[in-house]
């Protein structure tokens, strides 16, 4: 049995991983690393923290795997260096700590398109991280790239929903690499990839979710 961490818990995707992970028996515990106290649930361990001062030492470092589903908008980031904060920053920071206390495998949601030479900024971004991640070492990393992610979100983004809904109507003409992913399918393939620890860097692209 497994203990593995989760950073963005209180996401779309990381809510999914909440709920699947603490109902898959070969995970002993979820450790669910928040800004805000979660919910009290058998088998959560909910560390608050600062993500610009996390605590190097914490014994909840050292576990099997980790999967990361931080992630914002520019909308609600507000500027290009916010936004690159919790989406570069948070990420490789919580990976370096897991790294340094012997984590095997890091699973990581990152962006259909993530290319560090992209001339969009979000797509650019999500390249930048995933080749820093890379560079960490991990035994086993797995990087997805989902297209849209379909799902409740909280809070409700308006625009976000009406493009999802309307290339969900399209998914049978579209071809599969641009058709929206359910955020359960994502959650799932995370956690798969956290508990089985496939050898080396593995790729995911939005087709194969």
């Amino acid at each position: 049995m497994a203990v593995l961490l989760l950073v963005g818990a209180t996401g779309l995707v990381g809510q999914s991983v909440v709920r699947q992970a603490l109902a898959d028996s070969r995970v002993d515990k979820l450790i669910a690393v928040t800004r805000k106290p979660l919910p009290p649930q058998p088998g959560l361990v909910n560390p608050t923290v600062d993500f610009d001062a996390l605590p190097a030492d914490a014994p909840w470092w050292k576990v099997d795997g980790g999967i990361c589903t931080l992630g914002t908008t520019m909308r609600q980031a507000g500027s290009h260096q916010a936004f690159r904060k919790v989406d570069v920053d948070y990420p490789l920071a919580v990976a370096t700590l897991l790294r340094r206390h012997g984590a095997q495998s890091f699973a990581f949601n990152s962006s259909i398109g993530a290319n560090p030479k992209a001339r969009a900024f979000y797509m650019r971004v999500k390249g930048e991280v995933e080749q820093r991640l890379i560079a960490l070492g991990f035994p086993s990393l797995t990087l997805l790239r989902p297209s849209g992610i379909l799902g409740p979100r909280q809070p409700h983004r308006k625009w976000e929903a009406r493009t999802i809904r309307v290339f969900h109507s399209l998914r049978p003409i579209l071809p599969r690499h641009y058709r929206v992913v359910p955020a359960d399918k994502i959650a799932k393939a995370l956690i798969e990839a956290a508990l089985t620890a496939p050898v080396g860097v593995q790729v995911v692209e939005s087709e194969r979710l």
